[in-house]
Parts: C-alpha cells; structure tokens; sequence
C-alpha cells in the first residue's frame, strides 16, 4: 500500500498541474483543517481517518492513516479511532478496517 501512497501523490500532482487553482485551494484549505490547533493535528488526522472508514474510501483511509502515523499516532489510537467508526459506520466499517486499515497498519510497521 505504500506503493499505493506514492501513486496517489503522482496523480495528485498531475492533477494540480490541469487544475492549479482548484488544487492549489483546496491544498491550502486541507492544510489549514489539518494543522493543530485546540484539537492537535494527529487528534484530526484520526477523525479524518474514522469518517474515511465510514464513507468507504480507500485513498482517504491510506492517506490519512499514514498522515496520523507522521503525527504520532500509535497503531493502538488508530485502532482505537477505527472502533468509533465501526460504532458510525457497521459492517462495511468493519470490512474497510480489515482489508484496508489493518494490512496498511502491517505494512507501515505502525506499533
């Protein structure tokens, strides 16, 4: 999945480079949300990570579970947040959390 992380900043960047404008926006605005604040940024990196669950997307779970690991998430938080979105999101969070979340968590080495 790793793989997956850098292919998705590839496309990302060819994306940018057809739509600077609207990339370039929307960057600075996912830059803005992210940073910490009252809620620190790995707080908001687990709650986009939990909704990314919810609403059954892959890239987002990738990259925002490998942006709460740069933020010093254990791989016991991230669990932790995957359990508040099986509680929102059921079965298909339960899915999500086993085919996608858990192999990432492995791959990244997350302790």
């Amino acid at each position: 999945m790793t793989d997956e992380i850098k292919k998705m900043g590839q496309q990302l960047g060819q994306l940018g480079k057809e739509m600077p404008t609207v990339m370039g926006s929307f960057v600075k605005f996912e830059q803005e949300c992210a940073k910490g604040g009252v809620i620190s940024a790995k707080m908001k990196e687990l709650i986009a990570l939990s909704i990314s669950l919810v609403v059954r997307c892959n890239p987002c779970i990738i990259f925002h579970c490998a942006e709460a690991v740069k933020a010093g998430a254990s791989r016991q938080e991230i669990l932790e947040a995957a359990a508040v979105a099986k509680l929102m999101g059921g079965g298909p969070a339960i899915a999500y959390i086993a085919t996608v979340l858990i192999p990432l968590l492995d791959e990244l080495k997350v302790e």
